[in-house]
């Protein structure tokens, strides 16, 4: 078996879009890449529509919109509202062999390796979604309001956010933590159809220094496989 290439904790200061216009899988080398952004941002994933989008709503706010590479619904990105990482995992990396070929697996991999994380960081109560998708009424439209394989939850709130965007060389894994949830404010920033804040679910949170401190973590329970 090959040697694995260990992860290195990258990190990026400039807008969503930017920051999403990245082709990290270009360079599958092993690292978990913080984002840091001055600007909220409304991020679609990659199958939605700009039509349920508010553009006036997006003004008044000044809050920008981009759309990520990966699927499922709408995240809403706030500089001190969430701590947003990605992780690149080549396709080959001895680490990830056993799970790289099958979605579910690969999901379930990857969530556990966070929850290990936060365990490390003092979360308790912290598990992965190992059932099939549980998606609430509105859970196409908003990431946070349905739970996927291989999401992490505390007790039954979603806690962090994880789409997947795959290629033959690797994966990219695109997480999100809230420290802050912000659901008046999303909900604000789609167009009708669009729920009342009291259709969505309960999200998790945690504290701010727990948060900031997971991508260094996630990278040390990454390179202790």
């Amino acid at each position: 078996m090959s040697v694995a290439t260990p992860f290195r904790h990258d990190t990026f200061t400039e807008s969503a879009s930017a920051f999403h216009s990245r082709a990290l899988l270009n360079d599958p080398t092993p690292r978990v890449v913080e984002c840091h952004t001055d600007d909220p941002t409304l991020v679609l994933g990659s199958v939605q529509r700009d039509l349920i989008v508010d553009d006036g709503a997006l003004a008044r706010h000044g809050v920008d919109v981009t759309r990520r590479h990966s699927g499922g619904g709408a995240v809403l990105v706030e500089p001190a509202g969430m701590v947003w990482f990605d992780v690149v995992v080549p396709a080959d990396d001895p680490r990830f062999l056993d799970s790289a070929a099958d979605v579910w697996r690969s999901m379930q991999w990857m969530g556990t390796q966070i929850r290990i994380a936060l365990e490390y960081l003092g979360v308790d109560d912290v598990a992965i979604h190992d059932g099939p998708m549980v998606c609430s009424e509105w859970c196409r439209l908003v990431c946070f309001a349905g739970i996927g394989p291989g999401e992490v939850v505390h007790g039954e709130r979603k806690l962090v956010g994880i789409s997947q965007r795959r290629t033959r060389v690797g994966s990219r894994f695109q997480c999100a933590v809230h420290t802050r949830w912000n659901p008046e404010l999303l909900v604000s920033l789609l167009v009708s159809p669009r729920p009342d804040v009291a259709e969505l679910p309960d999200v998790a949170t945690v504290d701010a220094r727990v948060a900031s401190g997971l991508p260094a973590a996630l990278v040390a329970v990454l390179n202790a496989l």
